[in-house]
């Protein structure tokens, strides 16, 4: 395939590297963790942390994957951009155009998600209101510039980073007795109430489509990088430090959690970190843990709303979208990018008034296996991409470890989450639409995409 170019980008590299690497730590905590956890660890029990190992090492191989990628060729449309360069121009609108539809739903739900919270902490102020109020915010923070949007970012991120460390420390000091409580606590709780693995494979299996989607959204990295000074090296140094960080966050969380109370509390199904620090003692649990889960909401709101409008950019630079989308402020902001991407939460404003108890659920169900497809794509364009420079003899900034035993095995870990999905029927459902979508969007973008050259800028930002 011929190298391809697009024209210069007018984006401006204004976020720092320990920005991105607040974004990535920032981006898998949360609301999936938060709140997700407690199903998993409800179905799987103890043995929810193999889930949590198995899903945290097939996200780590795929961040390796798209610093790998970065590295080589940054670019605002990352993996969109990456798979055009690997398979094509349907490849590259297919996944570009996938991402971007997931993220504009899961905005919408998220803001919905973040207003039912705080519209009980003022009933007088209706949650529509709420939810206009943070979408208002949120967009005027993207639009004043990528700096303000970075900012905005690092903050949501050291609250939610904060609450985690202490989480962690207080968690701590109640196992091992310094803060005395009146429960039953200690590593005991792993091998009771059914063992370890209560569910057995089944179970773990079942856990892990549930934990799969938790580390969702640290593929903004992948994007945000071609926002700076040193995209090559920032990757580089984000996917090093921050993954392991991550999965030392979930997994002792999780672990702490399963220590406090026994697996089948059924207080963890309904809220795992307000359970646990129930079991702490700690005052306003209530509020504490709700003000956080709003504040996890609105941070992965808001990278949400920064990834959706720099892929559609990057689409539209490729002439994969309207070129109107491809306007850039003198602040180097994609304006109009910004506001198609949350134009659908202002009209989920106006469903969740009328279809209140349908509509938002219909909606994720219709994305919700997308991360699935996603990092499909990301590893089967990572192989393709590397033997190509390989057999060309292109030196690249950062390689993958294990080529490409690893990358296969990790498509081979991805399919087998897919078999896994299709035996329950929720999953399954979720898989089949996800499915159906990407396959329509692939047959429109072959219908609609004129014949042309790709031609791509090596240097798109």
């Amino acid at each position: 395939m011929t190298a391809i170019k697009t024209p210069t980008s007018q984006l401006h590299s204004s976020l720092t590297q320990r920005q991105i690497s607040m974004m990535g730590l920032g981006g898998a905590i949360g609301a999936g963790l938060f709140v997700g956890s407690g199903q998993a660890i409800s179905i799987a029990g103890p043995a929810v942390l193999i889930s949590y190992l198995i899903a945290g090492a097939v996200i780590i191989v795929i961040m390796a994957m798209l610093a790998e990628m970065v590295a080589a060729h940054p670019s605002s449309g990352a993996f969109s951009t990456f798979a055009h360069r690997a398979m094509g121009r349907s490849a590259g609108s297919t996944l570009g155009w996938l991402y971007w539809i997931q993220l504009v739903v899961v905005i919408a739900a998220e803001a919905t998600g973040a207003a039912a919270i705080t519209a009980t902490w003022l009933p007088a102020v209706p949650q529509w209101a709420w939810v206009l109020g943070f979408v208002v915010i949120l967009t005027a923070g993207n639009l004043l510039g990528v700096r303000n949007y970075g900012r905005f970012e690092y903050w949501f991120a050291v609250i939610k980073v904060a609450a985690i460390l202490a989480f962690l420390v207080f968690g701590v000091l109640v196992l091992t007795r310094v803060i005395p409580t009146d429960a039953s606590v200690g590593f005991g709780n792993l091998s009771a109430h059914g063992g370890f693995a209560p569910g057995g494979m089944p179970g773990i299996a079942a856990a892990l489509l549930i934990v799969i989607f938790s580390f969702g959204g640290t593929e903004v990295v992948s994007i945000a990088a071609a926002e700076s000074s040193d995209p090559a090296g920032n990757i580089k140094r984000t996917v090093k430090s921050v993954m392991l960080r991550i999965l030392f966050f979930y997994l002792g969380s999780i672990l702490i959690i399963v220590a406090l109370l026994p697996w089948n509390d059924p207080a963890i199904a309904d809220g795992p970190f307000a359970a646990a620090l129930g079991v702490m003692n700690v005052p306003g649990v209530g509020l504490l843990m709700n003000a956080v889960v709003v504040v996890a909401l609105l941070s992965a709101m808001n990278a949400n709303i920064y990834g959706a409008s720099r892929m559609l950019y990057s689409v539209g630079q490729r002439k994969l979208a309207p070129r109107a989308v491809t306007h850039v402020t003198g602040k180097g902001v994609p304006s109009k990018a910004v506001l198609s991407s949350v134009t659908f939460s202002f009209l989920a404003v106006g469903l969740n008034w009328i279809w209140p108890e349908t509509v938002m659920p219909v909606l994720l169900n219709v994305v919700g296996s997308t991360i699935i497809i996603i990092w499909a794509f990301i590893a089967v364009t990572q192989l393709i991409l590397r033997r190509r420079a390989d057999r060309n003899g292109e030196k690249l900034p950062l390689r993958l470890w294990g080529f490409p035993a690893l990358s296969i095995a990790t498509l081979v870990v991805l399919a087998v989450i897919a078999v896994i999905a299709m035996t329950d029927p929720a999953a399954r459902t979720q898989l089949l639409l996800t499915g159906g979508l990407t396959a329509a969007i692939w047959l429109v973008s072959k219908l609609v995409l004129r014949e042309q050259s790709d031609e791509l800028v090596s240097n798109e930002s």
